[in-house]
């Protein structure tokens, strides 16, 4: 039997699935996050994430643990060419890294033409035309861009709350992030993330009952969701433009932030308002599933 792997790194979590050579899928894993950032150059995390999925999806497929592989893809977070870190020992014939809005892309279309817009913790957009030219949009990571991203719409959030507190208004968000965070005041909040008590992921995972309250009917989380789905649908629409598409586009949406339908469904208005004759469809499959399909054609080149 041979055996192909497709990994999705993410900032979150770093997810991986088996499968043999007829593309049934026979085990998928999780660890931890691979992301590079705030590591060291000797940092084992991108590998202990890498190497933790494919094992716990041997496990979960009731392989050896030093079962061969064919080829395997894997998407990572922010992927420039350069892996960060110690490197990973995965035991395949072919290894193959590439950014994660490709492999997002792959699972989406399965290799066909379209625009995956991402927003997890961080966002992307990702375009491929009927030619075959790509191109990618926003990724610049949550200091320089990540505009409709978990991470962004938590910290929005929160500066809308801060900036309520120091003017005097009442704000529902002041309490929602002290519940959430279970810390008394704003402050704490702010000195927690910056002393690094508070993490990147956790601070971003507060966008959830930010859209809760949004959808609830809260004007000012309502604001600041609407700004993040306006900054996705810019992503999707500079996306196109940059491919020199000005017609029909098929765009799938993919990523931690549109498990809520609310918000699925803000996003895909404001697409329908930069791009009329776009069609917001639903993923074939995952990104670890698309790096899959990206394993099969490696796979085939060998």
């Amino acid at each position: 039997m041979k055996l192909f792997a497709g990994i999705d790194g993410g900032q979150s979590s770093t997810i991986a699935v088996v499968a043999d050579e007829h593309k049934t899928i026979l085990g998928r894993g999780v660890a931890g996050p691979c992301d590079h950032i705030g590591q060291a150059p000797d940092s084992p995390r991108f590998a202990r994430a890498l190497e933790g999925a494919i094992a716990a999806a041997l496990v979960d497929a009731k392989l050896p643990a030093d079962s061969e592989f064919e080829a395997i893809v894997a998407g990572i977070s922010g992927y420039e060419g350069v892996i960060h870190g110690l490197a990973p020992l995965l035991r395949a014939r072919r290894v193959s890294y590439v950014h994660d809005a490709r492999i997002a892309h792959a699972g989406a279309f399965e290799l066909r033409d379209g625009i995956v817009v991402i927003a997890g913790t961080g966002s992307v957009a990702y375009g491929r035309d009927v030619r075959g030219n790509e191109t990618t949009v926003g990724g610049w990571g949550f200091l320089f861009g990540d505009e409709g991203s978990a991470f962004v719409i938590a910290r929005d959030a929160l500066a809308s709350a801060m900036h309520s507190e120091d003017a005097g208004r009442s704000s529902e968000l002041v309490g929602a992030a002290q519940r959430f965070f279970e810390l008394p005041s704003l402050r704490t909040v702010a000195r927690g993330f910056y002393t690094g008590v508070i993490d990147r992921k956790t601070l971003a995972s507060f966008a959830k009952p930010v859209v809760v309250a949004a959808q609830a009917g809260d004007p000012e989380a309502g604001s600041v969701t609407l700004h993040a789905a306006h900054a996705l649908g810019a992503l999707a629409a500079t996306c196109a433009s940059r491919l020199g598409i000005a017609g029909a586009i098929e765009v799938a949406l993919c990523g931690g932030m549109f498990e809520s339908d609310w918000f699925r469904a803000r996003a895909t208005e404001q697409i329908g308002l930069v791009l009329p004759e776009a069609q917001v469809v639903p993923s074939h499959t995952d990104p670890a599933g698309g790096a899959l399909l990206l394993a099969y054609k490696e796979g085939a080149d060998i």
